[in-house]
């Protein structure tokens, strides 16, 4: 049985696999998938993917490949039981080559290109959008699954005959066999937008998504500074008007869920909707519409807390968990706890939010709670730390962010250090008395995504 299934806390296992540098890429492009858990492997070439593939056949419930190349090895070469997708390249990717190729290479006009992998007629409307008549191509004509031997003597009898002065390719261990050869040359590289195709592709394909396809979701919203904001109306007509507005407000919202809402008085509302629905409408749990638009209408913030669970039951408990951690945070937050009690959050709410937590983990959420680190400091720092990526701090900046005292904050810094959450990253001089220490909160320094 796949190690995943035992393991369901860390989310859906995808296989990644290619060359360094793209590894590196999709990983990156993937911490916008928080129910993705990458198990990436590296390759030097081509004929070791099928291998890798292999090797963790076991682990994953789908596979993204870095290329066609390696896509074809492993198809032909291994009979796994998985989805098994490739990272396509569109024009995009084009556009960025050929302007690096004539930056690097200095290449006078007319160019004739030798092109593997992408097809004549992309390449042609690429050329035709960007006005671009001085290039011309001549493409690979043979199988589109060709091998690395074939592209290379493609590419390297063209330009040896004059036939092509430069040539681009998919494959980075062509580009760097032609560059050994003398032959100006630029990989292809996949952009971010190919990839997040790529991985959507591969999401909609795992059991484990179309099992959780209608799982019912409970959110719970709160209004923050809701008294507040009713005493700025002075009649009472325009307070009943400015709570239908908020109910109105809340209902269109729900509507585009095609949920259930009901108020559970005063600044609380209940929602239902599935899990597939919710994944759609927040462009994979990374935003929230509502916020915005309570923000832009009303001049309000939200809270929010949403829960997934096994049942309804744990699902409600679950979202006002999370509901209290967005609280926690300060307000206009919303944070999704799962049914494995780990956490997506915050996402991005009325304002913009630099870098959102992909998942925090149930491991380092124990972790942290062992260390003094209550579930008001996690949620605090892990929505500042949301919204300005920073990870070094004084320790007044953190005694201000977690609202103590600048005393109280050492004790707790100590705390962390021992168990290997924070660490002393330098010091700071000032024109009078000691240096000051800064702390990286290496919690969330390191591998953020899950």
């Amino acid at each position: 049985m796949p190690n995943y299934k035992k393991n369901p806390a860390k989310g859906i296992p995808i296989g990644i696999i290619g060359p360094d540098a793209l590894v590196k890429k999709m990983l990156k492009v993937i911490q916008n998938f928080p129910s993705f858990y990458p198990i990436p492997k590296v390759y030097g070439m081509e004929d070791e993917a099928p291998g890798l593939a292999e090797a963790i056949a076991d682990e994953i419930e789908v596979l993204l490949l870095s290329g066609p190349m390696p896509y074809r090895r492993v198809r032909e070469e291994t009979h796994l039981n998985v989805p098994i997708h490739y990272v396509p390249l569109t024009d995009t990717g084009l556009f960025r080559a050929l302007y690096r190729l004539k930056d690097r290479h200095g290449l006078n006009n007319p160019v004739q290109l030798t092109i593997d992998t992408l097809s004549k007629p992309m390449v042609e409307n690429a050329f035709k959008e960007i006005e671009e008549t001085s290039v011309t191509a001549v493409y690979f004509d043979g199988s589109p699954y060709a091998s690395r031997e074939e592209l290379i003597r493609f590419h390297r009898e063209h330009y040896e005959n004059g036939h092509g002065h430069a040539a681009l390719t998919a494959e980075e261990s062509v580009s760097l066999a032609l560059t050994g050869l003398g032959v100006p040359n630029e990989w292809v590289v996949p952009t971010d937008q190919n990839i997040t195709v790529a991985l959507e592709r591969a999401l909609l394909s795992t059991e484990t998504r179309k099992s959780k396809e209608s799982q019912i979701v409970v959110g719970m919203v709160n209004v923050d500074n809701f008294g507040k904001s009713v005493q700025q109306h002075s009649s009472e007509h325009e307070i009943q008007k400015f709570k239908l507005d908020i109910h109105r407000t809340l209902l269109d919202y729900v509507e585009s869920l095609d949920g259930y809402l009901t108020h559970m008085g005063g600044d609380e509302y209940l929602f239902f909707t599935t899990r597939g629905i919710f994944e759609r409408e927040t462009g994979g749990y990374k935003s929230i519409p509502l916020a915005r638009n309570a923000n832009k209408r009303l001049g309000l913030t939200l809270s929010m807390g949403i829960g997934f669970g096994r049942s309804a039951n744990e699902a409600g408990t679950h979202a006002r968990n999370a509901l209290r951690k967005s609280k926690e945070a300060g307000g206009n937050a919303c944070f999704i706890l799962r049914e494995d009690l780990s956490i997506i959050g915050p996402l991005e709410m009325a304002d913009s939010i630099e870098k959102s937590l992909a998942v925090t983990d149930t491991d380092l959420i124990r972790k942290a709670e062992e260390a003094g680190m209550t579930s008001a400091y996690l949620s605090k720092l892990m929505n500042q730390f949301a919204r300005t990526g920073k990870t070094d701090y004084k320790v007044h900046e953190l005694a201000n962010i977690l609202d103590i005292t600048v005393r109280s904050m050492h004790r707790l810094l100590s705390q962390w250090m021992e168990s290997g959450l924070v660490e002393i990253t330098g010091m700071e001089k000032v024109p009078k008395g000691r240096p000051r220490q800064i702390y990286r909160l290496v919690i969330f320094a390191g591998e953020v995504h899950i």
